[in-house]
């Protein structure tokens, strides 16, 4: 299990089970487990989700100018956890959500 702190100085959790549901179902993602990590801690952006989720986007990934993914939530001021993680190069996607933060 990793950890890395939000925006909001909360440790979010990466465990071994979220990170073997997360590469199972988004193999494309296998190759960027420590920009998981990065992207909740120094995010391009972050907007509101689901269900009190949030969703951190990374700055583009060079050169195939995508995007890493990273839904998660602030259970408490003291924990929180990643739900999934993906890459996508569909920004567009998030511009009808409620931006929470930006760099």
């Amino acid at each position: 299990m990793d950890i890395a702190i939000s925006k909001n100085k909360v440790p979010i959790r990466l465990t071994n089970e979220r990170w073997q549901h997360i590469s199972t179902g988004h193999p494309e993602i296998v190759d960027y487990y420590y920009e998981i990590l990065e992207t909740i801690e120094d995010p391009a952006i972050i907007y509101q989700g689901e269900f009190d989720a949030l969703i951190a986007v990374s700055k583009k990934i060079e050169p195939v100018n995508k995007f890493i993914v990273v839904v998660y939530k602030e259970s408490s001021m003291e924990d929180g956890y990643i739900i999934t993680a993906y890459v996508s190069n569909k920004e567009q996607k998030f511009k009808k959500k409620k931006v929470l933060w930006i760099k």
